[in-house]
């Protein structure tokens, strides 16, 4: 298990799949598992039937997890970067690869 290079909070973009080319922010991240969830990708549909807690039933929508490999994290002109870690000013730092800034978080 690496240390979390996409944490809650960033900015991604899908690499694969059918959300290919989407972007979105990290909801959760679940780093032991290397599996992400990014809010209004990846949505899935589960019909629900009546019951006492919710008697009117329904389709119930909610984001599932993606495989960490499938997400970039964004740059600020929109492109997706990798994530690798620096040691600046004594403190270990995530930064982008393509443009060389830090990432905040």
């Amino acid at each position: 298990m690496a240390a979390a290079k996409i944490k809650k909070g960033d900015q991604v973009v899908i690499l694969s799949g059918k959300d290919k080319g989407r972007t979105g922010e990290v909801v959760k991240a679940m780093p032991r598992e290397d599996k992400v969830v990014v809010s209004g990708i990846n949505v899935m549909a589960r019909h629900r039937k009546p019951t006492q807690e919710n008697p009117q039933g329904g389709i119930e929508r909610r984001e599932a997890p993606l495989h960490i490999s499938k997400v970039a994290h964004v740059t600020k002109d929109g492109k997706p970067t990798r994530v690798r870690f620096e040691e600046r000013d004594g403190k270990k730092v995530r930064v982008a690869v393509k443009s060389g800034e830090v990432i905040n978080g």
